[in-house]
């Protein structure tokens, strides 16, 4: 079995590279895939999350092992298995690879449903998160200006200072209403619960990529985000189960479930259009899919 460190997955795959294989992968469809909606196990002050995926078509199988706790983060393991006799034939430290694996997504959503103008990139958080994002969406706009809004400070001034150094990227710290009402697409990857800003401060042609919560009780936009949106999601099993985003507005009879127009496969396969118009605000409700991570884990393994 090949075992493989952070540093040995982050040097074995560019983010376009996991951007195009991705995006070939929801564009093939689900036909061939066995991918049960993720287990949620409440451990003692932690949440342990399993997403396991096979592809037949792609003769690839694995799984994930999800940590997420207060005290030490998120953290993820990957175990890829041979299909044939379900043994692990690599294990890989899977930090990075979550986090490029989501930024990627968040990718092909964007370039699929975002104005080709975007000039302005807003993003809530300054986690692990919050880097990729910002790293990997260049790669689909040519953004020239980039906002971000944190809980505290003094994060946000030592964010921008990475930023700075690692990615030569000078970043604007900025409230919460700004980004939103000043932010051509809108990236929000954080822990919160409740709404992050005011909807109705959104400009017309906004568009949306969430990716912080993952819980049906949790959310980070309002009702009016939701209701003045084209939604679309990675998967409809997935967001029916965990996106509270979604869920609740739902619940609260803001919306109905007709209103989350396409999934990601039919937005990348052509089966149905993206932005339809260039005033149109537009979501893309990310809850996690083993799909990703399993191409992802797929190209770092091939690359060796």
């Amino acid at each position: 079995m090949r075992l493989y460190s952070e540093s040995q997955v982050r040097s074995a795959v560019t983010p376009d590279e996991v951007i195009q294989a991705i995006r070939s992968a929801f564009a093939r469809g689900f036909a061939t895939l066995r991918m049960p909606v993720r287990t949620t196990l409440e451990l003692d002050g932690a949440l342990l999350l399993v997403m396991p995926c096979y592809d037949q078509g792609l003769n690839a199988a694995g799984v994930k092992l999800v940590s997420v706790s207060a005290k030490a983060g998120v953290h993820a393991t990957y175990e890829l298995l041979d299909p044939a006799t379900g043994i692990s034939i690599a294990r890989m430290e899977a930090d990075y690879l979550t986090d490029l694996r989501t930024a990627a997504t968040s990718a092909v959503a964007t370039d699929l449903l975002a104005r080709k103008d975007a000039q302005t990139l807003g993003v809530f958080g300054c986690g692990r998160q919050a880097v990729a994002h910002l790293s990997v969406l260049r790669s689909v706009r040519k953004f020239k200006r980039f906002l971000v809004c944190g809980s505290a400070s003094s994060d946000i001034k030592r964010f921008c200072a990475k930023m700075k150094t690692e990615h030569l990227l000078d970043i604007e710290p900025a409230d919460a209403q700004t980004v939103a009402k000043e932010s051509d697409v809108i990236c929000t990857c954080t822990t919160a619960c409740e709404p992050l800003f005011d909807g109705r401060r959104l400009h017309p042609g906004t568009h949306l990529n969430l990716v912080g919560a993952f819980r049906p009780e949790t959310r980070e936009v309002d009702d009016a985000t939701v209701k003045r949106a084209r939604v679309v999601v990675d998967t409809y099993d997935g967001a029916m189960e965990e996106a509270g985003d979604l869920l609740i507005p739902i619940r609260n009879g803001s919306v109905e479930r007709s209103h989350i127009a396409a999934d990601l496969h039919e937005i990348t396969s052509g089966k149905k259009p993206g932005r339809t118009n260039p005033d149109q605000i537009t979501l893309f409700k990310s809850v996690g899919c083993a799909l990703e991570d399993l191409v992802t884990a797929q190209l770092v393994a091939d690359s060796s």
